[in-house]
Order: C-alpha cells, then structure tokens, then sequence
C-alpha cells in the first residue's frame, strides 16, 4: 500500500529521478523546495527549512487541494525523506554551507518527530570520507569505505553532513524512532552516462568519488527500500551503485591508482571501494543500472 511521504529538496538532481521511483510504486509525494518541482509532476510547497515554523507547518499540511474533500484536516504523513540543502561547496559561502546543512536537517527531524512521524531518512554524502573536497591530494585510510569508517572531512559540506548523522542518532534514540542516513556517492542522472568514457580515460579524476556513483534512479529504490523497512532505529547506508567505475578488477585498479591506500576488507572484483554490502544485505538493494549497461567500450 502507498504511503504518503513528505519530501525535501525533490526539485535538486536526486529528486528529480527519486520522486518518480517513489510515484511509480504508489506512494503519494509532496514536494518541499525552493523551486517547483521540474514539469509539476509533483505538488511543491515552497518552503524556508532553516525557519522551523515554516517547517513544523510544512509537516502538517495537505499535500493538495483534494485533501479537503475529506473535511478531516491534513492526512498523517508516513515519512520524510530530506534531501534539500546547499549541494556542494562553492556555491555559497563556507559559513552559509554549514549553517544551512544542520539547521534544516535539524529542524526537519525535531518537526517529524514532534509530530510524530516516525520515520525520516536524510541526505548524507560521500564527501564525510574526506577526499571529495580535501585541500590537496589525500588519501583514504583504508578500502572498502564502510559505514564503520573513521570519517573526516575538512571542508565545511562534508563537516555539515557528519553533524546532521549525529543529529539523527539523537532524535532517533531520544524518539525510539528510525532515522536512516544515506551516505550518497556522486549522483549519475541518464545523461551523465555520456561522461563516463572520460572517467575511465583519466582515473585519477574519480579519486574524490572514491572511484564510486548512484545512479539516481537507483537512489529512488534505495529511498523506497528504506521507507518500507521498519524497527532499525539510527542507520547508516552507504548509497552506491555496485561496481567500480574502470575497466580492471577493483584490487589491481587500487594497487595502480591508489597504492598507500590498504585494502582492508573484503572487496568484490569489480566492488565499488565505497562498499554497498550494507544496503544490499539489509534492505535487499538490488541494482537496475549499472554503467556497464549504457556505456559501449
């Protein structure tokens, strides 16, 4: 049966692709963002998440016109899935990018909770391992990048994300409720694909991405999978698609183009180094679009 799930941010990259995932398999989505939602496939309420009236209020609404035919008031939400936040750095300033980040994630979470949605999943990223915007060239501490990893950013994107994880532990314990954060590696929409012939040309140009990716519909089941799965309280997930962007078995491509990285743990052939094993074993991620698919080599 579909649920009725709030979402923030469905406007950005990721939304666009993982709203129609969730639409496809019955659930009702409304849309909270700054822009409409692309083509008005989904309702969009515009919506401040760093002012928490707006949010709290947001939470607790119709998601349309429809909602009034019942004469009951605004239909309870099943989950919330945040998504919104500044993307990146160097879009806004430092101080803005972190700001931003933790307020809205936190002020999403305390109104889900207060309202007694019990069920939110966030929007966290690659970028805690430390590589994806590190001032020069670092390296990761070991491979594969599991959720158990020692994570240490130094930017401020990556800083903020570390501290929305902490934050949904905390609401999760103090609200015995589930609060999942996904680790998402670097999202590839269907025509990103086109890109990947350069990737393998020039490897080291995928070392901040952990030479990993989620296609952006993939992250939609992955979104949908953790909608559907209950009772496990605070959760990390890394949110990647399953194979190594490169040609050569994942071990010999690390020995080449990462080689004072050790591989630590177990790795498939072609595994992608930010391990997925989490999410397949857990929730039963089984990927529809691996790179290989749409890339003639």
């Amino acid at each position: 049966m579909g649920k009725r799930i709030i979402f923030t941010g469905g406007s950005g990259k990721a939304g666009r692709h993982a709203i129609p995932y969730l639409i496809d398999q019955g659930h009702s989505v409304l849309n909270l963002d700054r822009n409409p939602f692309p083509g008005g496939a989904v309702p969009t309420l515009i919506t401040d998440l760093t002012d928490s009236g707006e949010v709290f209020n947001a939470l607790s609404q119709h998601f349309g016109f429809e909602g009034l035919e019942s004469g009951d008031g605004p239909a309870p939400v099943d989950a919330v899935v945040h998504f919104a936040a500044v993307p990146r750095i160097l879009i806004r300033p430092d101080n803005v990018t972190f700001a931003e980040n933790v307020t809205s994630t936190y002020n999403v979470i305390e109104a889900a909770m207060k309202l007694g949605i019990r069920k939110v999943v966030i929007a966290s990223s690659e970028t805690t391992y430390g590589v994806c915007f590190a001032e020069g060239d670092k390296d990761y501490h070991e491979f594969p990048l599991t959720e158990a990893y020692d994570v240490d950013p130094m930017d401020s994107y990556g800083l903020s994300k570390v501290v929305n994880e902490k934050t949904a532990r905390a609401f999760a314990m103090r609200f015995s409720a589930d609060v999942y954060a996904l680790r998402i590696g670097n999202v590839v929409s269907p025509e990103d694909y086109a890109n990947v012939p350069a990737w393998l040309a020039d490897p080291m140009s995928r070392k901040r991405n952990a030479w990993s990716y989620i296609d952006a519909r993939d992250l939609g089941q992955i979104v949908d999978l953790c909608v559907a799965k209950d009772g496990l309280g605070f959760q990390v997930f890394n949110a990647v698609n399953d194979t190594i962007t490169a040609e050569e078995p994942t071990r010999d491509f690390l020995a080449k183009w990462a080689p004072k990285t050790p591989v630590t743990g177990d790795i498939e052939e072609f595994g992608a180094p930010i391990s997925n094993a989490k999410i397949r074993e857990v929730l039963g991620f089984k990927e529809n679009h691996n790179w290989r698919k749409y890339v003639k080599r």
